[in-house]
């Protein structure tokens, strides 16, 4: 196979692969809702047992980009595809609170897969860094966004087992065609992103600092709006919705992030890197107190600023690794990049939980606007650090 046809080939199935990863991990969080409803648990409970899951979904991340560099990304990528598979038949085969907590780590064991051995691939196989980046996060969204809306139109229709059983076997079918059609690593077509070298600073350490505090922040308002979103609407809108309707008013929030992330990919190759990070931060605490503080149309725009403002983020920071990183080290950097923001995510959901039986989705909305505002802090100042950066190197030399 050539290398134009190996890269093609890889970059669809990384951005499938990347559907799939926020599409699987998604299901249980509006599945819960029915679950609930044909059992004396109740939805904080139900929901609590899916802190292992996003646990291994953080904590595994950080291994993978080492596994990949020994195993091959190509085969960690088919690992993830039938480890999706085999978990997803596995929750639909619980019957107990214990199986639940059990299939749903391992679902999220192979969840960890994805973002530090994709994003590398597609780095390395990018034509375009901005526009492919882009593109990508579009599929990863929408993974996000059908996840609500297709787990509650299979769970009304056949039942929640079926809500995991389908997309069980679409994820068995990816795989072996996976294998089938990219049989290697191989070396990029166009993969100048991968190739590039890294932007030159000179003060990294700082760089680095408010990089992570924004990653771990943004870790926390990520995970809390995605996970929240069907139950936020759920109460926000009125009791009297169904839960096909609630689902699909998730998924028209989600993609509404799905457009921001397509724009962030096209301006990436156009403009500052440091500008646009800090102009798409000021969003994040600006939805979420708006959802915060209000209900209804008012509680709806909020959301959808947020999701905006989140999903646009994501793009933002795989960009800056692929700029900052030397390409030697970007496997690595990835990993802990998202080490970082998806570890959190682990605190994620009993934290949810714990705040919704005291003060409602107000309080879990309130606390995530505080981390938004981290986020905003962390983007004042890496735009100020890569500012003086910038005159230093335009001032004429003495």
């Amino acid at each position: 196979m050539d290398a134009d046809t190996l890269s093609r080939h890889t970059v669809w199935f990384v951005n499938i692969a990347h559907a799939l990863d926020h599409f699987i991990l998604l299901i249980y969080p509006t599945a819960v809702i029915a679950v609930a409803a044909q059992t004396s648990l109740g939805y904080g409970e139900l929901l609590g047992l899916a802190t292992g899951a996003f646990v291994a979904f953080g904590l595994c991340s950080l291994p993978m980009g080492w596994l990949a560099d020994r195993f091959g990304r190509r085969n960690m990528l088919a690992v993830f595809f039938l480890g999706y598979g085999v978990s997803c038949f596995g929750v639909a085969s619980a019957s107990s609170p214990t199986a639940f907590a059990i299939w749903l780590c391992v679902l999220g064991l192979a969840s960890a897969i994805y973002h530090p051995v994709g994003s590398a691939m597609l780095v390395t196989h990018a034509r375009r860094l901005g526009r492919d980046l882009g593109v990508n996060g579009v599929w990863g969204n929408l993974g996000a966004a059908s996840a609500s809306g297709v787990t509650a139109l299979l769970t009304a229709w056949f039942g929640w087992k079926i809500a995991f059983v389908a997309p069980g076997l679409f994820c068995i079918a990816c795989g072996l065609a996976f294998l089938a059609l990219v049989p290697s690593d191989g070396n990029a077509a166009g993969g100048e992103a991968g190739k590039a070298a890294a932007i030159p600073v000179s003060q990294p350490l700082p760089l680095l600092i408010v990089f992570a505090c924004s990653v771990v922040a943004g870790g926390l308002t990520f995970n809390t709006a995605t996970i929240a979103l069907p139950k936020v609407i759920d109460e926000g809108l009125g009791a009297t919705l169904s839960l096909t309707m609630i689902g699909s008013v998730a998924t028209a929030v989600f993609v509404f992030g799905a457009m921001t992330q397509l724009l962030m990919g096209r301006l990436i190759d156009r403009l500052s890197l440091p500008s646009l990070y800090l102009g798409l931060a000021a969003l994040q605490p600006l939805g979420l107190a708006i959802a915060a503080l209000s209900s209804g149309l008012p509680l709806l725009l909020g959301l959808v600023l947020t999701m905006a403002a989140i999903y646009g983020q994501v793009v933002i920071n795989d960009a800056m690794v692929a700029r900052y990183v030397p390409a030697a080290y970007r496997s690595r950097a990835f990993s802990v990049r998202y080490f970082l923001g998806f570890t959190v995510s682990g605190l994620v959901v009993p934290m949810i939980a714990f705040l919704h039986e005291r003060g409602g989705f107000a309080l879990v909305l309130g606390i995530a606007a505080v981390c938004g505002a981290v986020v905003l802090a962390s983007a004042v100042g890496f735009y100020g650090l890569t500012y003086f950066d910038t005159k230093r190197k335009l001032a004429p030399a003495e």
